[in-house]
């Protein structure tokens, strides 16, 4: 039975990201086809700096630290949800690695314990991809390691369900955002679960 819970929390945990999915492909694809209508908008813009045409999610995928720099200086909300799981940036740069764009987001003040539409935080998603630079910066900028997103799962529970009873929900996101970049290693993932259960399980740290 314990084994049963933990599977079916862990599948509620990735799939909330897995609807990011829609976003981040239309996002990537649509930003040259937004270009003029941003560029308008951006003449009678009156802020000091405007934000660049690319929009914030699709910069992380895309790892333009330019425009997320510009978006920065230009104010723009970095705690944005995108409009089908309503994620923020950071959770977006948490699934695909962008360790240099998380950094800058979490320097800029972006939420750490930011919750998408079912509750997984940046520190969720990061651990169940075992992004352990990003989950070392969240936890030491005040990432809450108690909370549960909505099926009552916490960011360790995303690692503790063994590996094998997993491996099918890693080999789908691969599928779906191998286009745009996510790149998953499977061997280094299994041997790397285990070490961010013991960051997320230490009392004494963070």
């Amino acid at each position: 039975m314990m084994k049963i819970q933990k599977n079916q929390s862990s599948n509620m945990v990735v799939k909330a990201m897995l609807a990011a999915i829609v976003l981040l492909v239309s996002a990537c694809n649509g930003k040259q086809d937004n270009a003029g209508e941003q560029q308008r908008s951006n003449t009678v813009s009156q802020t000091a700096v405007d934000p660049p045409v690319i929009p914030l999610h699709a910069a992380v995928v895309t790892n333009d630290l330019e425009a997320i720099r510009q978006h920065i200086e230009a104010e723009s909300d970095l705690n944005e949800k995108d409009p089908v799981a309503g994620s923020s940036p950071l959770i977006t740069a948490a699934v695909f690695g962008k360790v240099r764009a998380a950094k800058a987001l979490i320097e800029a003040g972006a939420n750490v314990n930011f919750k998408n539409n079912e509750g997984s935080t940046p520190l969720h998603t990061a651990a169940f991809f075992c992004r352990m630079d990003i989950v070392t910066m969240l936890l030491e900028n005040g990432a809450d390691k108690t909370l549960k997103n909505n099926a009552g799962s916490t960011a360790l529970e995303s690692v503790t369900v063994p590996f094998d009873h997993v491996r099918v929900i890693y080999d789908h996101f691969s599928k779906e955002l191998g286009p745009l970049g996510l790149k998953l290693n499977y061997d280094q993932i299994e041997k790397t679960r285990p070490l961010i259960a013991g960051m997320l399980q230490d009392k004494t740290g963070y």
